[in-house]
């Protein structure tokens, strides 16, 4: 994906985190955004572009502009590895069911950032594990992407019963706006949608994250876009070299130790027992990455600040830090309780045949 794509989904983590402590510090009142909401003129922005370009669906048969006329339809881009994703998962799974039966068709346009989310069997098994029923267009080729000028995961477009957009918001966040607007062009639409908001229980992943103790941005760990690499020498592209880890890391510093190739997108582990060290500060963190050939696993160890997580495990690792990587996904590795302090995070593969992506936090 193009560098400015990927630097304005990182900025969504600050601009989310500025909103979610304003509104947890009463700036901005919930009577006060209901009144705002219900006041909102919604401008007509530009026509429902063609989902023609999609390369195939999953949960429906294809969808057309034509066919969804008379009812309002939520897109939302996204991409099954994107945390920030997941954590708006909840809400845009209750709308679709809540609203279902009374004029809105949520439509998720998968476009990959990695290229294993191209496989369409990945998103299958994505969508089923993450319970998304909706119906799912493939658009592994980004011709809905660029149909909508779109350049953010996750992005929601509200078009009207016209066929016109009629709204739009970014990353995560705004949930009440959103679901206040879905109201209104039902309404406008002749239906009957109530004032009532869903109200979520989101775990796991899905759970917003800690936004005033994170300060660790994503991190891509290819050559082509990671920062704070700390082994000595640096990088080398598509080479093998053993790598080692320098003591001490500084806040948000990696390094690698073991024999490992560093490409463009991916970092690939070349013989047993590599390690990624990590310093961050965040509640949460997670690490994108899969077995390289299908149909295989890599066993793996974690420790935080040279110890097992024990009770700050996440849901990919036991309270020993144990884990197997087995499919092309986020793991969850730790989810701590406060105080949130400086960690150093360590992970260990115990067998060769991992690949690596980007590590996020929450």
């Amino acid at each position: 994906m193009p560098e400015q794509i990927n630097r304005h989904r990182r900025r969504f983590l600050g601009t989310a985190a500025m909103s979610t402590v304003a509104a947890s510090l009463g700036m901005i009142g919930s009577v006060m955004q209901q009144a705002l909401a219900a006041a909102v003129q919604l401008p007509i922005e530009r026509e429902f572009p063609s989902l023609s370009g999609a390369t195939g669906w999953l949960n429906s048969q294809p969808l057309t502009v034509p066919a969804l006329r008379g009812n309002v339809v939520l897109i939302q881009f996204w991409t099954y590895t994107c945390i920030n994703w997941l954590r708006t998962l909840p809400y845009v799974r209750a709308w679709a069911e809540k609203y279902k039966d009374r004029g809105l068709v949520v439509i998720g346009v998968h476009t990959p950032e990695f290229p294993f989310e191209k496989d369409i069997e990945n998103v299958r098994r994505a969508a089923r594990d993450m319970q998304v029923a909706y119906p799912i267009a493939i658009d592994s080729e980004y011709a809905i992407w660029r149909a909508f000028k779109n350049e953010y995961w996750p992005a929601l477009y509200f078009v009207d019963a016209q066929g016109r957009i009629r709204h739009h918001h970014f990353g995560e966040g705004e949930y009440e706006r959103s679901e206040r607007t879905i109201q209104q062009l039902l309404g406008d639409a002749g239906k009957a949608p109530g004032n009532e908001l869903v109200s979520v229980d989101a775990r796991g992943v899905e759970a917003s994250a800690d936004w005033g103790s994170l300060k660790s941005p994503e991190n891509y760990l290819g050559y082509e876009r990671t920062e704070n690499f700390a082994s000595p020498g640096g990088a080398v592209l598509d080479k093998r070299r053993v790598y080692a880890v320098p003591a001490p890391l500084r806040l948000n510093q990696w390094a690698l130790s073991g024999d490992w190739t560093v490409s463009k997108q991916v970092i690939a582990l070349n013989t047993a027992n590599g390690k990624i060290a990590y310093r961050f500060h965040a509640r949460d963190l997670h690490l994108v990455m899969g077995p390289a050939a299908q149909g295989t696993s890599v066993r793996f160890r974690v420790l935080m600040d040279g110890k097992p997580p024990g009770a700050a495990h996440g849901l990919d690792v036991n309270n020993q830090g144990n884990g197997r990587v087995t499919e092309q996904r986020l793991y969850q590795l730790i989810r701590q309780a406060k105080p949130i302090v400086d960690r150093q995070f360590e992970i260990e593969f115990l067998d060769s045949g991992v690949e690596t992506f980007a590590f996020t936090f929450g």
